[in-house]
């Protein structure tokens, strides 16, 4: 499974709000929903991290509101992923806290999943579902209703994808591979947009088509948190330099 999957399958039975019905090659599949409540703000304090006995970064801390950007900077292994990954509950910090509404996201991870859509540089997508039913499926998670499929087409066409909506996920190229993962993001309506390396692999008419997404997801009180190292560049975004928490520079300067 891929991370994005990963993060709705856990949920827990006390949290379930509702149940939704999906169909695919004329079977109905049951899946749980939790309803999202909205953040006004989302934190990080005193973070740290390590992976494989590795001290990655420490003392990290970030806050944003709705409506604004976060761009993580920072050379190879500072930890922009990592970080990634903690905010989106894949990986628990090894020092500090996340919070969400003023709140630890440990304490309800079920409703901190259900707000936010993570995009991994590596995403795969089911190699026999179609462009529309992979995204179909993941609209399908953040949904107690049945799915727009207008809505659907749309995020696919906002991504130069409608004439590939029915061609299986093997027969794309790696470019349009990603564009599939990214139309994920309009079809889910999740506040927190969580995205590793977004314009990796991306022609420029794709790149575009992501800035344009996420300033109207903004528009709308949508957040947005990316990592990159490409010069990808959002008005107004707050820039965090991962490079200025590894373990490396804060020994240099003690």
């Amino acid at each position: 499974r891929d991370d994005s999957t990963r993060l709705h399958s856990n949920s827990t039975p006390h949290r379930l709000t509702g149940c939704i019905r999906l169909r695919s090659h004329g079977r109905a599949t049951s899946l749980h929903y939790v309803a999202p409540v909205k953040m006004e703000g989302f934190q990080g304090e005193d973070l740290a991290c390590i992976r494989g006995e590795r001290l990655v970064f420490e003392g990290l801390d970030f806050a944003i509101r709705p409506s604004d950007a976060l761009l993580l900077a920072g050379h190879n292994g500072s930890g922009k992923s990592s970080l990634l990954r903690l905010m989106g509950g894949l990986l628990r910090p090894a020092a500090g806290r996340l919070l969400a509404n003023g709140l630890p996201i440990s304490h309800d991870p079920d409703a901190h999943r259900a707000r936010l859509h993570y995009v991994g540089h590596t995403d795969p997508l089911n190699s026999v579902l179609t462009v529309r039913e992979s995204v179909h499926f993941f609209a399908s998670l953040h949904s107690s209703t049945i799915v727009n499929e207008e809505a659907v087409l749309d995020a696919i066409g906002h991504f130069g994808m409608s004439g590939l909506a029915d061609i299986p996920g093997r027969f794309l190229s790696s470019g349009q591979r990603r564009r599939t993962n990214l139309a994920r993001l309009l079809a889910t309506h999740a506040q927190l947009w969580l995205l590793d390396e977004p314009t990796l692999g991306l022609d420029e008419s794709a790149i575009n088509a992501l800035v344009t997404a996420t300033t109207q997801h903004r528009a709308q009180g949508g957040m947005v948190i990316a990592a990159t190292h490409t010069g990808f560049q959002l008005a107004d975004a707050v820039h965090l330099d991962m490079s200025a928490h590894t373990a490396a520079y804060v020994a240099a300067r003690k």
